[in-house]
This record gives C-alpha cells, structure tokens and sequence, in this order.
C-alpha cells in the first residue's frame, strides 16, 4: 500500500501564526514524548515511522510549502508538487498519475489518502493499514475510516452506514451514502441515523481512480497533468468522488482523532498556556498566549480567550468565536511576514514604498550552521546585508569572502551571490527596488559545493 499525504491549507484558520507558506501543520506549538516543540506534520511522520508506513508515503503539497517540509522533515522525504493551488481532487489526482507512470504502481495496488495533520494516537495508523485488506477482501470502490461524532458538526463529512450489512470478523460497514459538509439541523438528523464523521481518509486501487480519470478524459501520465493542471476543476475529492461513488464501504475507529484546524481545538492540546514572552495574570482562566514578537504580553483578567501574535499580526479572540477567523481573514491579503525554509527563516521587519515608487523591504533572515542560501541573481532590486551573529562565507560575482558580525555586504542589481553559515548565522537584509517579490531570484546553484565550483580559483578574502 501506498500513502498520499496531503499537505495543503491557506493558513486563515490560525491566523497570525499561519499564513499561506506555514499552514496549521507547521505551527511548533505541540510537545512530543521528550518534552521537546513538534509540529502537526512531524508528529505525524514520526507515527508513521512507528508503524512502519513512513517508507512507502508520498507528500502531496504546493510549491510555496516545499522549503517548510523540507525543513521540518528533511529533504529525503518525496513530494509530489502542485503547480499551482486548486483542490483535493485535482492534488489526489497529480499523485496518482504519478505514482501510475513515473514510478510504476500497479493498478491493483491500494493507495490510501490522509491528511498530513491529524491529531491521533499511533495505532490509529493501525487501522490506516487494516484498510488494504479491506479493499482486497471486497468488491468496494472506495474504502473510508469513521469515528463517532461527538456533536453536529459542520465542518465534516457524514458516513451513513446500512443497516445489518457488518462485518463483525473485519469491523466493516457497509455505507450507505456520504454527505459532505452538512448544515447543523442536517447534522443532527444524520446523528440520529447512528453517522459516523468522515477521518479524510480515502482508499481506493488505483486502476479505481484512473478509470476514473480516463471517463472523465483526464490524462493518466503525469508529465501530461502537470502540463494541464490549470483546467482541472477546483473541487474537493468529497464532492467529485465520494459522493458519487455506489459502492463504499468504512471501517471505524474508536480511539482518539482531533482536527486541530481552530484555535479552540489546538489549545486543547497544548500543555502550556503560556508561549514566548509574556504574562497571564492570575484568575484567568482557560487562557492561553502565544506570542512570537520580541516584546511582551500581558493579559489580565481575561477568560476563555486565545491571544496569538506573530509578524503576519495580533489577534484577541474569545475560544468559542475562535473558528470565525477564516470567514474574517478571507479576503485579507499579505505577504508572509514570517517563513521558514530550508536553510533557515527569515522575518519581515519592515516593507515601505517610497516616493519613487521604489519599494524597500527589511527582513531579518537566520541561517542553520553547514546551510546555505542558492547563488542568484535579482533583476529588480539591490541589497544591503548587515551581519549581526555568527560567522560564514559570502560570495559575490565569483569572489570568496570570509564574513562575521558587523560586516556590511552591498549587493547591487544583477549580482551573483550566496552566503554559507559556517556557526548559526543572522544578518538583517534591506532590498531597493521596484518589485520587491520572491519571484525575482534566478538560482544558479542550490548546493553549496557548485557555487564554489564557481569561484574555485579565487582566495578567500576578508570583508574590510
């Protein structure tokens, strides 16, 4: 059986902590066994090492969360990568044609879809097993896990199973129909009809599926997906698949299973009340503080709230109101103020425009030690890079310099250049231009051993 982890999100529901490039699954706010910070998709993937299902899982994701689970995973782990943005059917889809033609999957392989952040035990993944023998020992389509609600949600699916068709040896049910995202009232009378909440988890054979794709006259060669995956529908694989299907069947599960996808629910989770600097005043109660800044918080006499604040912005919720934040934060759009990547992070510190219509952007960007940046170029701005901590090597145009605390590094418009932390390496950065964008680098080179490849006849200057 092959694993298709979805990892996707547009990071409105934790807002200010996540935006569009750090989504709720790589907030560092969970503890794991050693007492040490963990994020939702680490935990994840440690599980999945556990039972022994790590090996053979694939991670599909967009572009903009590459670096993220690079750095949080390792850069071993194997993605499968969206072009661009559109839905679960169409992300499920890419990575099943890939899986079909570039790595050779059989058709009659299981392939099992689940989301990259939810919050189980580890013998839940137990049971993710249990479903390819499920989906061999019978004639379904389509194989789901199920857990019983615990109040008329409608953030979930609803699996109605039929009545007397259970197979005690196996625990399978039988569905009857699937209903996506039902109203409350609706929700309640599903209850009523003994319905189980849908986990996101989908398995099916794959020939299921590109059969699928071949009725609908999709291509089944990746190559050829990725080339027209600006057509394909932005629906969910709920709505265009499981809906649709006639013969399904669900194995439930009766262990613990959370979506942490709002502020209310995560904070049940979270062992501490208090992260980054601040204060919460005695008498209040089930409050909780989580802050990023460098300067403090302080909270009296506040109650069942959440007060979160990062770079991307401050909120003041009470928990209950919490799940509003995505309808508030729809059309609210900035650039990620705060993003991790492979080598590091960076922190927006300041972006002005100025009269010129010049733009100027200061960041604070850290640097692993033994982690570069890539040797690039950009055509539409300058940069001014003050060393602060730590020490590493910085070329420009070919040349090798030695660099530490105080050094000021210009770097004019069409520049080579890169920067190697040789310790833990900080440096404030201040781009001039008139498009300030991620999109402005051409990479030369990734790994630090090409760009000395570059320069290999140069001395290792110092900067003075």
């Amino acid at each position: 059986m092959k694993l298709i982890l979805l990892s996707g999100g547009s990071g409105k529901r934790l807002w200010p902590l996540s935006n569009d490039s750090r989504s709720k699954q790589f907030l560092k706010v969970l503890k794991n066994d050693n007492n040490e910070f963990e994020s939702m998709v680490q935990r994840v993937w440690n599980q999945l090492h556990t039972v022994g299902l790590a090996e053979d899982s694939y991670v599909a994701t967009s572009k903009s969360q590459v670096d993220m689970l690079h750095a949080q995973l390792g850069t071993e782990v194997p993605l499968i990568i969206e072009p661009e943005r559109r839905d679960t059917f169409p992300a499920i889809a890419l990575a099943a044609t890939y899986l079909y033609s570039m790595e050779g999957v059989r058709e009659d392989d299981v392939i099992s879809v689940l989301p990259v952040d939810p919050y189980v035990e580890s013998r839940f993944f137990d049971r993710v097993k249990d479903l390819e023998t499920a989906l061999v020992q019978s004639s379904a389509e389509l194989a789901l896990i199920g857990v019983k609600p615990t109040f008329p949600s409608e953030k979930y699916g609803y699996i109605v199973p039929k009545k007397g068709e259970h197979d005690v040896v196996a625990n399978v049910l039988a569905v009857d129909y699937f209903v996506e995202k039902p109203s409350t009232s609706r929700a309640q009378e599903l209850m009523k009809q003994q319905a189980f909440w849908n986990c996101g988890i989908f398995a099916f054979k794959l020939g299921y599926l590109i059969s699928l794709l071949k009725e609908k006259k999709l291509p089944t060669d990746y190559e050829e997906m990725l080339h027209t995956y600006n057509q394909l529908p932005k629906i969910s694989f709920d709505y265009e698949v499981v809906e649709k299907a006639q013969n399904i069947i669900m194995l439930p599960y009766e262990g613990e299973w959370k979506d942490l996808g709002t502020w209310n629910t995560l904070t049940e989770e979270m062992n501490t009340n208090l992260l980054g600097k601040g204060i919460i005043s005695e008498g209040c109660e089930n409050t909780h503080l989580i802050n990023e800044l460098d300067i403090p918080v302080t909270i009296l006499g506040i109650s069942n709230a959440v007060i979160a604040a990062s770079p991307d912005g401050i909120l003041v919720t009470d928990k209950e109101a919490s799940p509003r934040i995505k309808d508030i934060m729809k059309n609210f759009n900035q650039r990620p103020m705060y993003e991790e990547r492979r080598w590091g992070w960076y922190r927006v510190l300041d972006h002005t425009k100025v009269e010129n219509g010049n733009e100027v952007l200061t960041k604070r960007i850290g640097v692993h030690a033994g982690k570069n940046l890539s040797y690039q170029i950009h055509h539409k701005r300058s940069e001014v890079w003050t060393i602060i901590s730590g020490e590493g090597q910085f070329v420009l145009n070919d040349q090798l310099y030695h660099v530490k605390p105080g050094d000021v590094l210009q770097i004019p418009v069409g520049a080579k250049h890169a920067i190697r932390a040789i310790t833990d390496l900080q440096f404030v950065e201040v781009q001039t231009g008139s498009e300030l964008i991620e999109e402005d680098i051409i990479r030369l080179c990734m790994t630090w051993e090409e760009t000395l490849d570059c320069c290999k006849d140069c001395i290792v200057k110092v900067i003075r």
